[in-house]
């Protein structure tokens, strides 16, 4: 490479179960390395509030009650990966969820110049992440994240960010929906699990420490995936 070659931006592929921290670590990395977080829905909402091309046809997809297509979703993500925000490489959360997906995804990155850089998995045990997420809740106010058993408000019921007294539990986090969302990850996963271990660049990552500890094996994989 010469001095004024520019880099391939990297992507990064996040797997993990409802829970298992990939919002938390995506931030951390965008942080760290200056690169961008890519979830499906707030790649659709932003599209349709632009009123792109694909935002307009997957708005009308969605307005008439249906699923937005593999088609759609890659156009929209073709869009945003030309953003100059992107230059520093992406983080992909929440896509590819199958491995139709996943080789769309990568014709997409080979008429770009790029490819999968690393697949990281994050890996929990099923048990405590229904302890995990069945106990979370919100402020009302400001957002801030609470548990019961592991970040408790210091006043109860009291927000220590904003002084809210408002919190929020989400319907479905109780213990009998979280197995089954366990459950459904799993069965979607398994094959993308395959999928990218075939590709050699599937890398696992046990995210039942601490976030930090998470945090730096995670650094790790990045600075070896944008090098």
């Amino acid at each position: 490479m010469n001095a004024t070659s520019t880099p391939t931006p990297a992507v990064l592929i996040l797997l993990g179960p409802p829970g298992a921290g990939k919002g938390t670590q995506a931030r951390m990395l965008e942080q760290r390395f200056g690169m961008v977080q890519l979830s499906t829905g707030d790649l659709l909402r932003a599209a349709v509030a632009a009123g792109t091309e694909a935002g307009k046809a997957a708005k009308a997809v969605m307005e008439a009650g249906g699923l937005v297509s593999d088609d759609i979703v890659v156009a929209i993500l073709r869009d945003r990966l030309a953003g100059p925000d992107c230059a520093k490489g992406v983080i992909l959360d929440g896509f590819p969820r199958t491995t139709v997906q996943a080789e769309a995804l990568d014709g997409l990155l080979a008429s770009t110049g790029q490819k999968i850089n690393a697949a990281i998995s994050l890996e929990v045990d099923d048990a405590a992440m229904v302890d995990r997420i069945s106990g979370r809740f919100t402020c009302g106010r400001c957002g801030e994240g609470y548990h019961d058993a592991f970040k408790p408000p210091m006043q109860s019921d009291i927000c220590d960010n904003c002084g809210g007294t408002e919190m929020k539990r989400r319907a479905d986090d109780n213990a009998a929906t979280v197995s089954q969302r366990l459950e459904a990850y799993h069965a979607q996963t398994a094959p993308l699990i395959a999928y990218y271990g075939g590709q050699d660049v599937l890398r696992r990552i046990d995210a039942m420490g601490a976030i930090d500890a998470i945090a730096q094996d995670l650094a790790v994989i990045a600075k070896q995936a944008t090098a």
